[in-house]
């Protein structure tokens, strides 16, 4: 199976997995989750080198496995290619590129990167997705022809790919806020997405467009899927209606001494929300979603613990990511995919704001027992299982974009903050029913 269709059975499996026990749509009851209670982590001396070169090879990633002409960031690329080498692979991912101008300002920002490169390749970034690539309603083929911007064949017209774009290129509005072009440039990408389109006719969104049609799935249950309906909430020219944030229901689920919110999907689906949209201190009817996302960590730590050796304290973490035998949709609980002793990295990374001492522990002891191995230019490798000697030959965009994304916000909050600063995102907040705790 392709990359194309993998991903796309990926989506339909968030359409119709089978659910815990479900609050009913649209009914406002309050889900209690825990346990939560935790001791603020201070970050050492070690931690902070060890983040800091960490975020540095996964900035040079976005760089350097884009097309400095379109902005288009590749989908997948050798992670032990020589410096500087781009990928002779021309299939770009249009959520990597969201990830890859957010990954900009965070390498602009602590100096990883020159100013006026960061600077040159968000402009071009921007023009060519605002002039050049082809869009339907504002949204975006998932995959795309890295530098002609021709759609992949099999690609679908995606909504939430197209959400992750816009969370990258609404950050880059705000951090270049003083250069006219790019804020314009951001702001017309984001008000030319006709959200009301892509519910086709209901009160939640379409799964995809695909050959002229609708597919007949909806994004309908707890998943990544928060930034879609918030960037669509807040939307000043094609909002849709409150109601549609209490549509989705939120199945409960219970491991161990754990409860909360999750549909039996991968790790990441509790993670890439929220490296945008900042849910710390706040709630909605139902929950408080960084909290949840806490207790859903730890439970994935736990279970990757309770399927025995060579799990550990020190080795743990599943999640959506290359395998022996491609890409797979893995993890737990409960368990699925068929998890075979392999680790993918960007699990802890993509919860480091979470649970930043576990994430800490065992990002820096995969590095240090495995790094001759899984450890190269951009960082860690997308998976790998020492037990069968198997290192992935290959990172992926979305992974290396949510670890460097989630450690720059547990060390600063510059993305909350600087994505918080589109006026937008207290709209879309304040029309889904939230509230401070």
């Amino acid at each position: 199976m392709d990359v194309i269709n993998r991903r796309h059975a990926l989506k339909l499996l968030a359409a119709g997995a089978a659910l815990p026990a479900v609050t009913r749509r649209g009914h406002a009851q309050e889900i209690q989750i825990g346990p939560v209670a935790s001791v603020a982590y201070k970050l050492t001396h070690e931690d902070i080198g060890f983040l800091d070169d960490l975020q540095r090879r996964a900035c040079l990633f976005f760089l350097e496995q884009a097309s400095p002409d379109t902005g288009q960031v590749l989908d997948r690329a050798k992670a032990f290619d020589p410096p500087g080498v781009r990928d002779s692979r021309r299939m770009a991912s249009i959520a990597a590129t969201g990830f890859g101008l957010t990954a900009l300002c965070i390498a602009e920002r602590r100096g990883y990167i020159p100013h006026e490169t960061v600077l040159t390749r968000v402009r071009n970034t921007l023009r060519f997705h605002h002039d050049k690539l082809e869009n339907n309603h504002g949204f975006f083929s998932h995959f795309n022809d890295v530098e002609s911007g021709a759609p992949y064949r099999g690609s679908e017209v995606s909504p939430i790919d197209t959400s992750l774009l816009l969370c990258g290129v609404l950050t880059a509005r705000q951090h270049f806020h003083h250069d006219r072009e790019i804020y314009q440039l951001a702001t017309d990408l984001y008000q030319r997405v006709d959200w009301i389109w892509m519910l086709n006719g209901g009160d939640m969104f379409a799964m995809a467009w695909r050959n002229g049609a609708f597919e007949s799935g909806r994004w309908n249950h707890y998943c990544e899927l928060m930034m879609m309906y918030l960037l669509a909430l807040g939307s000043p020219t094609h909002p849709i209606h409150p109601a549609s944030w209490n549509a989705w229901e939120r199945p409960v689920m219970h491991f161990e001494d754990y409860t909360y919110v999750s549909a039996a999907d991968p790790l990441f689906v509790h993670q890439y929300s929220h490296a945008w949209f900042d849910f710390r201190k706040k709630h909605d009817k139902f929950v408080n979603y960084f909290e949840n996302s806490i207790v859903a960590t730890r439970a994935h730590k736990a279970f990757c613990i309770s399927v025995g050796a060579p799990y550990s304290a020190d080795y743990w973490g599943i999640t959506a990511s290359d395998t022996q035998h491609g890409y797979r949709a893995w993890g737990g609980p409960p368990a699925h995919g068929g998890i075979d002793g392999s680790v993918v990295p960007c699990a802890a990374g993509g919860s480091l704001a979470f649970v930043p001492g576990d994430c800490l522990r065992v990002l820096r002891a995969l590095k240090q027992n495995y790094g001759d191995k899984a450890w190269g230019r951009y960082g860690f490798c997308d998976a790998f299982n020492p037990r069968d000697n198997w290192f992935d030959a290959d990172c992926l965009g979305i992974d290396q974009g949510i670890t460097v994304v989630m450690a720059e916000n547990l060390r600063t909050g510059f993305v909350w903050n600087t994505f918080s600063r589109n006026p937008e995102v207290a709209v879309a907040f304040q029309r889904a029913g939230f509230r401070p705790d």
